[in-house]
């Protein structure tokens, strides 16, 4: 009769499973916190100060071209935008266009600046008439000698449509543009040697009296290279025949191209082609619209620096490897895996190149404080650019320290031991 087989002893059997599983966790290799990794990451940067702060120069010094350049760029283009905002863009300018026939003299009607003023939208209208006079600081200078200062006729509401104010003085009113007086622009002043009103001007053959000096006026730089006198007086002592040579109107915003549209017909019905209409502001306009394009160059500059900085970092992270031989076979040799050691350097690699980023977001926008300060513009240093010159020295890092990251893990523990 057979024996019965004897049944397993269940103690002894889950005493070897508990054992099993006690090995299994003796031998799983301790996991690395953030905190862990932070710690081992920068203990290379700490015992290296001075590689780290050459090694992260290069990057700073990419960061900081790249960031001075948009910045520059950013801030000149906010300069234009708030002259736009202050100047206004619904001015236009009417002025005699080309004759039916070559070389024909084409004229606008006298009445063409009260004409203009009565088109719907239209707030404010003013024009001059050139004079073919000279003006010298006096009657000793030569004739030729004028420095390149045209005199014209102007009406009262000139200054209004322009949005223009007297640096010094006044402006032409019914009280003075009947007699000998003149404004100066800002340029014309300056080519004649006057500093303040009071002073008197030759024209012609008799002196002007100086009543005021004007500021910039950047829509319309010819006139800031005029003598203006009332148009009353140059009718009567200058022999001005009262036709204007440029209407300047203000409308509302609404209705700007409806006045672009309708000026030319309206002021001559007959003969609207010989009538050009013009938009002052559209020069400022461009320009804004194509500040910085010339920094593509500045930024590609830029961008080498920064890839420099990144082989700078590689390398040093190369030499880091071959020099810590021996504290990376030790660390294996205490149960270290490969991924914990290319966890290592790779942070190492981001926290230097991070440190160069940091760095040089704070140079370059240091740079365009110094620059916007001494030009007199807005300090902008776009948040996009910060952020992205950033995140592209931490991409730079990772790929920096990837290959040294993967030859550390590669090392031998014990010939990395033998060989220290």
């Amino acid at each position: 009769m057979p024996r019965p087989r004897p049944r397993p002893d269940s103690g002894s059997h889950s005493h070897s499973r508990s054992r099993s599983r006690s090995r299994d966790r003796a031998l799983r290799a301790a996991r690395l916190g953030p905190r862990d990794v932070l710690h081992v990451g920068s203990a290379g940067l700490r015992s290296r100060p001075v590689r780290v702060v050459l090694s992260a120069l290069g990057i700073a010094i990419g960061i900081a071209t790249m960031i001075a350049v948009v910045g520059i760029s950013a801030s000149s283009q906010a300069q234009l935008l708030r002259q736009l905002d202050a100047l206004g863009t619904n001015m236009l300018v009417a002025k005699p266009g080309e004759g039916m026939f070559s070389g024909q003299e084409v004229k606008l009607p006298e009445d063409a600046v009260g004409t203009a003023g009565r088109i719907e939208g239209v707030e404010k209208a003013g024009g001059t008439g050139d004079l073919d006079r000279s003006v010298r600081r006096s009657e000793k200078v030569p004739v030729g000698e004028t420095g390149g200062i045209a005199v014209k006729a102007a009406t009262e509401g000139l200054l209004d449509v322009l949005r223009g104010r007297p640096a010094a003085g006044t402006w032409l009113n019914a009280a003075n543009s009947r007699y000998p007086a003149v404004v100066l622009g800002h340029v014309a002043a300056e080519r004649l040697g006057v500093d303040r009103p009071g002073r008197q001007v030759w024209i012609d053959d008799r002196y002007f009296t100086v009543v005021g000096i004007l500021d910039p006026l950047p829509l319309a730089p010819e006139i800031e290279r005029s003598a203006l006198v009332g148009w009353e007086a140059a009718r009567r002592l200058l022999g001005f025949d009262g036709h204007p040579t440029a209407v300047y109107e203000r409308s509302t915003d609404a209705s700007v191209r409806d006045v672009q549209r309708l000026l030319a017909p309206t002021i001559d019905p007959r003969n609207p082609q010989n009538v050009s209409v013009s938009d002052p502001s559209s020069a400022l306009k461009a320009k804004a619209a194509t500040e910085g394009a010339f920094s593509t160059l500045l930024l590609g500059l830029g961008g080498i620096a920064l890839l420099v900085g990144g082989v700078g970092v590689a390398n040093t992270m190369i030499i880091s490897v071959l020099e810590r031989r021996h504290e990376i076979g030790l660390r294996r040799s205490l149960g270290a895996t490969r991924g914990q050691i290319r966890v290592q350097f790779v942070t190492e690699s981001l926290m230097l190149s991070g440190l160069g980023g940091l760095a040089g977001v704070a140079l370059g926008a240091a740079a365009v404080a110094v620059y916007a300060t001494t030009g007199g513009l807005p300090w902008v240093v776009p948040p996009w650019s910060a952020a992205g010159g950033f995140a592209a020295t931490l991409a730079i890092g990772t790929v920096a320290g990837l290959y040294p990251a993967v030859r550390a893990s590669r090392l031998s523990p014990t010939l990395a031991l033998a060989t220290a």
